[in-house]
């Protein structure tokens, strides 16, 4: 995996501070620098407007979070944009809309029913609040803008339509008229339509481009299927044959399609084909070749499609980010510049106020050590490159860390200096340590495959937890326990508290197993599971399963835009679902025998494989089970038996209804998600094995100024520092305040992509304009008439 890398920072009056940094023949202004007007004397005796240093601010802002919103350049547009964009904004945003959406939890058909007044109230304070964020977006961007924007246009829209749909719901409800709350399938509008949900439109962007392609390859699939149904008609609709309830196979042609169709999915395979197999051998051939060229080769095609739609796409999301990246960046300098000498370039002292504006709350030491990687001659001034790469300079995680000595080398010194201290300290930092307590784990999970009632294997886990315990005990006597356990070292921890469950369960299930009046199978199935847990450590021992895992991790935040695009979907299937399914199925106890509750409350399920199969609970009947039933029929293993069920109790059309679901939910999403992870997890992959670095860690390297984050942990540095700092003053030369940065493990594939993208623009290139950005087609990035030197 990657290292990370450390720099050490020290307070401004120390020679350690000057001399890790470089020399400089000008003193550093960071720990007396005052961040006013008066500082910018050597900047041509006056300071920028405060306009001018906002409005960079907000290009900048804008660059480093990716943001693409246009904006009036007013002083009080600018502010009302700073506020626009406030994390407590944002968040009162997002907390209005997980209001608007859990209102169907206690809307009829309810989990936790509330009267329709109290929901109603409910729902205009979210409007009242969707409405006070969108005028407060068009106080801060032009008319024109505003009123071309798709988005703003669908959440007036959907505001006016829910509160017709509300006005006409509650007066009908008051003459005991019931209808249809149709508005409540629109609440996810306002999750995706604000700015802060660009991740999930651009999901959906996605789909939408995708979709042109999938089309052509839907209506040949649809064209196979319609001709299999035909050909299936007339070889088995008039021989008389019986499914296994006796009903007629295969005479009407809609049942045939449907029938197909879910076959395609396998969810009723060998079923469908058994009657016409039992009657001729040769028939399965039918339904082998069926299988074959639209299960395999046309859903393979549909994946094929996808991915290289998505990729593509992709690729075209990518470059517009990084070239409006790049023209935010470019206008924030051409604000800020000044000419000195042949070039222009931004002062040290107005490049200072930029970044506090942008980042108030950064670190005098943090600031200091981004100046030194801008200015790279010490100049004075930033140039027009180094500029451009401020937004990824303050993209860069920095976690601060406090490296101090041993507490016991402190307490007991000549202790733990002894011989046999530091023989014990080299045992543990030795690889035969890690190989040692692999093989203890890899005996450990044989023993916990045997029977524990053999008192010799009860015996033997006790051995082995006391086992790992002197490992983590030998492992914080030799590292400094805070760095052992800090914030990233997540191993260490999972590792640590994996044992310590391991001992509260052996100590929980010996003294249930002494206490003969007390035997809870569930708290000794929750021993069990602990006990089990322990062979995780196998992830952490096993270099490879650590790159897989923390690749996964990486991916992680990525993988919830998709999370809520399901949700969406999910969302406005399970309402139109409430509406049309509602009390057709009820669940009763499975202790009630009566013929009512046989049937799930309706008679026409009577002598159905629905209720033999007691699905009474796969209903619509409130938000969490509808939610349950599109998550079973996600998984399509029974999606014909709920079909055929809810198609009993309404009509023959509901079908339509499971079909749409899976066309767009399994077909098109679940693809798309499939593309998505196989992209991400090669590009973070590749990522874990290339080492890929930014030229901005590059120069903290050449800086001589880092350390690597293992031997951070360790207490031992490996880059060549001062003379001084060797021998026996190593531990001493580590003391002090550290800066982690954790740049290597980017948040978002989108991050990682976009920087690749960016290193092949040269540094003195401004891109295209913003009209060209905007109208970007993924057809520039691939060559009409591909050669192979270009293909490859």
């Amino acid at each position: 995996m990657g290292s990370t890398v450390a720099l050490g920072l020290f307070p401004c009056d120390s020679p350690r501070f000057f001399g890790r940094l470089g020399a400089s023949k000008r003193p550093f202004l960071g720990c007396c620098l005052a961040l006013d007007e008066s500082s910018e004397g050597g900047e041509g005796g006056r300071a920028p407007e405060t306009r001018d240093l906002l409005l960079a601010a907000a290009y900048v802002s804008d660059a480093q979070y990716n943001r693409n919103v246009p904006f009036e350049t007013s002083p009080q547009a600018i502010r009302l944009y700073y506020f626009y964009n406030h994390w407590t904004m944002q968040a009162a945003t997002y907390f209005f809309i997980c209001v608007d959406l859990s209102l169907a939890l206690f809307e009829e058909p309810a989990l936790f029913p509330l009267p329709f007044l109290a929901t109603s109230i409910a729902e205009v304070l979210c409007l009242t609040a969707f409405f006070g964020r969108l005028v407060h977006f068009a106080k801060v961007t032009p008319q024109m803008v505003f009123w071309k924007d798709t988005k703003n246009i669908c959440i007036m829209v959907t505001i006016v339509l829910t509160l017709v749909d509300l006005i006409l719901y509650g007066s009908l409800e008051a003459v005991n008229i019931r209808s249809v709350r149709w508005s409540r399938a629109l609440r996810p509008v306002f999750l995706i339509n604000f700015p802060e949900s660009r991740q999930i439109r651009r999901a959906f962007r996605s789909i939408r481009n995708t979709l042109p392609d999938i089309l052509y390859v839907f209506l040949l699939f649809t064209f196979s299927m319609l001709v299999f149904s035909l050909m299936a008609l007339k070889l088995f609709g008039d021989r008389g044959l019986k499914t296994a309830e006796g009903s007629p196979y295969f005479e009407n042609i809609l049942e045939v399609v449907f029938e197909l169709y879910v076959l395609v999915t396998t969810a009723n395979s060998p079923d469908i084909m058994m009657p016409a197999y039992d009657f001729n051998w040769w028939y399965s051939l039918y339904f082998i070749t069926y299988i074959i060229i639209n299960t395999y080769i046309f859903m393979s095609v549909f994946l094929a499609v996808v991915y290289n739609n998505y990729r593509k796409h992709l690729k075209n999301e990518i470059r517009k980010l990084a070239y409006l990246k790049r023209r935010k960046m470019i206008e924030a300098f051409n604000i800020l510049k000044v000419k000195v000498g042949p070039e222009f370039v931004v002062g040290e002292a107005r490049w200072r106020r930029l970044v506090h504006s942008v980042a108030p709350d950064m670190s005098l030491g943090h600031l200091e050590l981004l100046l030194r990687i801008s200015d790279e001659g010490q100049t004075g001034h930033v140039d027009k490159m180094n500029f451009l790469r401020l937004a990824d300079l303050l993209n860069i995680q920095v976690v601060t860390i406090n490296i101090k000595r041993h507490p016991l080398e402190a307490w007991v010194p000549r202790l733990y200096q002894s011989s046999a201290s530091l023989l014990v300290q080299k045992v543990v930092r030795h690889r035969i340590f890690v190989w040692a307590f692999d093989v203890i784990i890899l005996i450990n999970a044989i023993f916990i495959a045997l029977d524990e009632k053999n008192p010799f294997i009860s015996y033997a886990e006790w051995l082995f937890l006391s086992l790992y315990v002197i490992e983590i005990l030998l492992k914080l006597y030799t590292y400094e326990p805070r760095a052992y356990f800090g914030r990233k070292q997540f191993w260490n921890w999972f590792d640590t508290l994996i044992i310590i469950a391991a001992l509260v369960a052996t100590v929980a299930n010996a003294t249930i197993q002494s206490a003969r009046k007390y035997n809870s199978q569930q708290i000794l199935d929750i021993v069990l599971i602990l006990r089990i847990l322990r062979l995780l450590r196998v992830i952490i021992s096993v270099q490879r399963f650590r790159v897989i895992v923390t690749t996964l991790i990486n991916i992680g935040p990525t993988m919830l835009t998709f999370g809520g695009l399901v949700f969406v979907v999910y969302y406005a299937f399970a309402i139109v679902g409430m509406e049309v399914f509602h009390g057709k199925v009820q669940f009763f106890d499975p202790n009630f025998t009566t013929p009512h509750a046989l049937v799930c409350g309706n008679p026409a399920l009577q002598g159905s494989a629905f209720s033999r199969a007691r699905y009474c609970k796969n209903n619509f009947n409130d938000l969490a089970s509808s939610f349950v039933v599109l998550m079973e029929l996600t998984v399509v293993n029974h999606v014909l038996l709920l079909a055929d069920g809810f198609a009993l109790v309404t009509h023959q059309a509901a079908k339509l209804y499971f079909i749409l679901f899976h066309i767009v939910v399994v077909i098109l999403i679940v693809n798309i998600f499939i593309a998505f992870i196989l992209e991400a997890f090669f590009v973070a992959y590749s990522l874990e094995k290339s080492e890929v670095e930014t030229a901005i860690e590059k120069k903290i390297q050449e800086l001589g100024v880092g350390i690597q984050e293992e031997e951070v942990q360790e207490g031992k540095p490996t880059d060549d520092v001062d003379a001084k700092d060797r021998g026996d003053n190593k531990r001493k030369a580590l003391e002090g305040l550290y800066c982690r940065i954790a740049s290597k493990k980017y948040r978002t594939v989108d991050t990682l992509l976009q920087r690749m993208f960016e290193s092949e623009i040269a540094p003195e290139e401004e891109g295209p304009s913003l009209d060209e950005i905007l109208n970007f087609s993924p057809s520039d990035i691939y060559p009409k008439n591909p050669n192979f030197e270009n293909s490859a």
